[in-house]
């Protein structure tokens, strides 16, 4: 009987609990994955701790990659044995999983199925965040909080690909090796970054921060920015940010503020293609590295939670079936 990690009620990383499963079914739509890697996200401890309510028992995760097992009927461009990649399924802290077929990415030959695990939430986050939320141009200034993280090493590479300017944040220095090793022009630790990076752009600030990290870094993101300039809040690393009182942002210059989602940039097949061929034309290519921090057994899953909530991670975090 195969297994998947069972959380029954809301809790810290301890109520992640590897437990006998039967293998799920696909319905009409859908495709049966054996799971190769399964991506571990932040929203998966928000939904874990009871920030994020869920229904129990469940299973957490919604990215993964693996191999087609069995179809559900109107799968039609899919085969058994074919390799997919996805950032909308569900239950994916498991051996086995389903997605819609609609929803699988094709993983290209040349590219694993570790690193197609790791690349479809943050790569397809990062790929609208500097396409569509704030379109990032060569003559750009931009702030990327996290600069180490998974989001953070990729958004760097995409960023610098446009030919734009980036000013990293990280906590140590190892964490500012690897934002340097992915483009970052500048690295700055958080103590004090908005008048440094002021300082970096001769007083005018910059055109756009993408802060992943939330509470701790919002107030001095906005102090960050350019006239006019954009921040884009896209994740709460460090907590929900309080709420804002509007005339902040005439004060700071006519501000931008938008907090968005991954959902809401995948609405049609064809932006879901779009990005995802992107992303992987980039790593066949050789321009886009994708780094895998850590792996970890299915079984621990409890401590990669913990790891990635103590800020121990860099790039993406995999369970192993």
């Amino acid at each position: 009987m195969p297994s998947a990690i069972v959380v029954r009620q809301a809790g810290g990383p301890e109520v992640l609990a590897l437990a006998p499963v039967d293998r799920p079914e696909p319905g009409p739509g859908q495709l049966l994955v054996k799971v190769a890697a399964a991506g571990v996200n932040f929203i998966e401890t928000y939904q874990r701790s009871g920030a994020y309510p869920v229904e129990h028992p469940f299973t957490p995760g919604a990215e993964a990659a693996g191999t087609v097992e069995a179809l559900g009927a109107d799968t039609e461009g899919f085969g058994v044995g074919d390799h997919v990649a996805f950032a909308e399924g569900s239950g994916t802290y498991a051996e086995y999983a389903l997605v819609d077929a609609d929803r699988a990415l094709p993983v290209p030959d040349g590219v694993d199925l570790e690193t197609a695990a790791a690349l479809p939430l943050q790569g397809m986050t990062a790929h609208y965040l500097i396409n569509s939320t704030f379109e990032v141009r060569p003559e750009h200034a931009v702030l990327v909080h996290a600069g180490a993280g998974g989001v953070g090493l990729l958004i760097t590479q995409l960023i610098k690909a446009k030919g734009a300017r980036v000013i990293a944040t990280v906590s140590t220095a190892e964490k500012e090796e690897l934002a340097r090793s992915a483009g970052a022009d500048e690295v700055l630790r958080y103590d004090g970054f908005a008048d440094a990076a002021r300082a970096l752009t001769d007083g005018t600030g910059v055109d756009v921060v993408y802060d992943g990290v939330g509470k701790d870094t919002f107030d001095e993101s906005l102090r960050a920015l350019r006239i006019r300039g954009t921040l884009v809040l896209y994740g709460a690393a460090s907590g929900p940010v309080p709420p804002l009182e509007l005339q902040r942002l005439n004060s700071g210059g006519s501000l931008f503020v938008t907090r968005p989602t991954l959902v809401h940039h995948l609405l049609t097949p064809e932006e879901r293609r779009w990005r995802s061929e992107e992303l992987f034309g980039a790593v066949v290519a050789g321009h886009l590295e994708v780094r895998i921090g850590a792996r970890y057994p299915l079984a621990d899953a409890a401590r990669a939670h913990e790891d990635l909530q103590g800020r121990r991670t860099t790039g993406k975090v995999l369970l192993v079936p």
